[in-house]
């Protein structure tokens, strides 16, 4: 038996996972989380065997909270969730652990046979998915800046694009104001920007925030 818990901050959409996951003869939902510290927390207890995480969480986004739980329970098989499309988060978050990537809007088959492939401690790979890897082993030229953003850049960057202060990510991220400094430099040379309101401009650009 698979147990699986489910990392989304709307009810909706967990009642929806939880009615067809349930109906699996092989898997059952243990857990639910609200926000990405909740999350965190099951992770932390080994309270499942999979974790469906959505990206845009409250009070602790499902970048940062994939990170954290990569940082202690490497084993832990993580399947991100998003409404975002493949090409905005999907490379990114596999280099930084995720062991796949579903649009909330796919079907409930490919949901369980994700769940059943890392569950497995496969990667589960879609055929979207597949594409843009195979891309960017190619190396086009016209891939997006923040792809080539460390997983801290990328965490920094969407925290500076929704308004975050320095301060703020210094404390949220246990990181001195410095270090959070240093990776704001980076990240604006990276993708040629100056100021934190242009990558708000950036990110609303390419998807990256709603």
């Amino acid at each position: 038996m698979i147990d699986v818990a489910i990392a989304d901050d709307h009810s909706i959409v967990r009642a929806g996972f939880r009615q067809f996951i349930s109906s699996q003869v092989d898997m059952r939902v243990v857990a639910e989380a609200t926000s990405g510290r909740e999350a965190l927390d099951i992770a932390r207890r080994g309270a499942c065997h999979v974790l469906l995480l959505d990206i845009s969480m409250p009070d602790q986004s499902g970048v940062d909270t994939l990170r954290a739980i990569r940082l202690a329970q490497r084993d832990l098989p993580v399947l991100m969730l998003s409404g975002f499309a493949a090409d905005k988060y999907a490379t990114s978050l596999l280099k930084m652990g995720a062991n796949g990537y579903l649009s909330k809007d796919c079907e409930p088959q490919e949901l369980v046979d994700a769940i059943r492939v890392v569950a497995r401690g496969r990667s589960y790979i879609s055929p979207q998915v597949g594409e843009l890897l195979a891309q960017g082993l190619g190396k086009r030229d016209d891939s997006p800046a923040h792809e080539a953003l460390s997983d801290r850049e990328l965490q920094v960057f969407l925290r500076l694009a929704q308004g975050e202060t320095v301060s703020d990510i210094a404390e949220s991220l246990h990181v001195s104001v410095k270090t959070v400094s240093t990776y704001r430099a980076r990240v604006l040379e990276k993708l040629n920007q100056r100021t934190n309101s242009d990558l708000t401009y950036y990110a609303l650009q390419h998807g990256l925030i709603q």
